[in-house]
């Protein structure tokens, strides 16, 4: 396994190349363009299994850039890769309040697997928002996670109640500088409105880590590699979606995911989506497969990825009916 290239590494620049030029543009059902990444097998063969990555609010397709880097070592099943940014992130079309809803998010995944994948076996990976827009297409399209998505990773999510738990109160500014709307979800969404500050560069450094990780220490460039990554997107993108997470309940969706294969990867430490949560997933589906972090924070794919990407490449594995074999430098 591909060790992250903290302390100790070869790499000068760990997040060099989380932003290829590998970019095509597939339309989502409204014509909203979508940003979508595809990684063909490193060495040209035919893809026994295609992992489509669905990334958090406020974030993109390169917060899983270390779980490309380990999934393109695999030759055992050979697997392409597709990641793209949600609408209103990233490099994809802005998107209005209205269309800011996980309802809409679960079609545009629907349209990016229709374009980009329409046959063969499908993984699913969601963080955060990516996993309730994963629960949302279970519910509108079960079909799929019967004949084609098996396999299911839901890291550091939630399949409700997000507004119950999170961020103290204390942690928000008395004075918001954001617009009224988002000054006013603050007394009951803190967490989300947490990561719409730090996207407008109104966070500290430090209030970034602790917002983002664990309680262990993080090399100080996964904080920069994470803070460049928020403010990729404008402030007034992020608002639009806060309503619909505040308002996110699918544990009936839940039933959707009984024929996958599923893992729930939670940080102990999360203080946005406590893990908490992950226990909920997990006993409402009692085949899942679920993973505690041990002192790692939201982003504890990029905190702890040498474990968490051990338990996603043995879903691959599971999934793919491959050996996890891995191939050797030239």
């Amino acid at each position: 396994m591909m060790s992250y290239p903290g302390e100790g590494s070869t790499f000068d620049e760990p997040f060099a190349g989380s932003r290829t030029e590998r970019t095509s543009t597939v339309a989502a059902d409204d014509g909203t363009p979508l940003a979508v990444e595809e990684i063909e097998p490193r060495d040209g063969g035919e893809a026994e299994l295609t992992v489509v990555g669905v990334h958090g609010f406020a974030l993109s397709r390169r917060s899983w850039f270390v779980q490309r880097r380990d999934f393109a070592e695999l030759a055992r099943p050979r697997v392409r890769q597709v990641y793209y940014d949600h609408r209103g992130h990233g490099q994809s079309a802005p998107s209005d309040a209205a269309h800011s809803t996980i309802e809409q998010l679960a079609g545009d995944l629907h349209a990016v697997l229709r374009a980009v994948t329409p046959d063969g076996p499908v993984v699913l990976l969601g963080h955060s928002m990516g996993g309730m827009v994963i629960m949302e297409l279970a519910q509108i399209c079960p079909e799929l996670f019967i004949e084609r998505i098996r396999g299911v990773a839901l890291i550091a999510t939630a399949a409700g109640e997000i507004g119950a738990h999170g961020l103290p109160r204390s942690l928000l500014s008395k004075y918001n500088p954001l617009t009224r709307r988002v000054g006013e979800l603050a007394e009951w969404r803190p967490g989300l409105v947490e990561f719409i500050r730090a996207a407008g560069g109104q966070l500290t450094k430090a209030a970034v880590r602790r917002l983002a990780f664990g309680s262990r220490d993080v090399d100080p460039r996964l904080v920069d590699f994470m803070i460049d990554m928020l403010r990729e997107t404008p402030v007034r993108q992020l608002a639009h979606f806060v309503d619909t997470l505040g308002t996110h309940n699918r544990y009936a969706a839940l039933a959707g995911l009984k024929y996958t294969d599923v893992v729930v990867i939670g940080g102990d430490a999360d203080r946005l989506t406590p893990f908490v949560h992950a226990e909920r997933i997990a006993a409402e589906l009692p085949g899942a497969r679920l993973v505690r972090v041990e002192g790692a924070g939201h982003m504890v794919h990029l905190e702890e990825p040498e474990l968490v990407n051990r338990h996603l490449v043995d879903l691959v594995v599971r999934c793919g009916g491959g050996d996890g074999t891995r191939r050797r430098d030239e």
